[in-house]
């Protein structure tokens, strides 16, 4: 059975580039880049402000939909940071949902 793409590829047009990083560190004590792609995604972005004791903190997010599993190689989505509309951007949370008979549908990358 062939299960509906939820992500449409007509959706997808910001240009977006994703270092996805290894749970492995190098030598140098820096993380290993287990992946890197230049690709297109439907990108939203949100902010919202964090009050402190001493002052206010705006902090800027994002989502990037990707149209099914943009790293097969990798399990799982953990570490790893982007480049869109000209700011580079951290992945907090990655995931890889799944149809019935385990395929990716698509991947979603929690930006900070």
């Amino acid at each position: 059975m062939k299960y509906p793409c939820l992500v449409l590829r007509s959706v997808c047009k910001t240009p977006i580039t994703v270092r996805i990083f290894s749970e492995e560190i190098s030598e140098d004590g820096e993380p290993q880049t287990a992946l890197e792609l230049s690709t297109v995604c439907n990108y939203q972005d949100k902010a919202h402000t964090v009050i402190t004791a001493d002052k206010t903190i705006v902090q800027l997010s994002g989502t990037a939909l990707f149209i099914g599993d943009i790293a097969p190689s990798v399990s799982v989505i953990s570490n790893g940071e982007v480049d869109v509309n000209g700011e580079k951007r951290r992945i907090y949370k990655g995931e890889k949902a799944r149809n019935p008979d385990g395929s990716v549908n698509y991947t979603r990358l929690e930006l900070i």
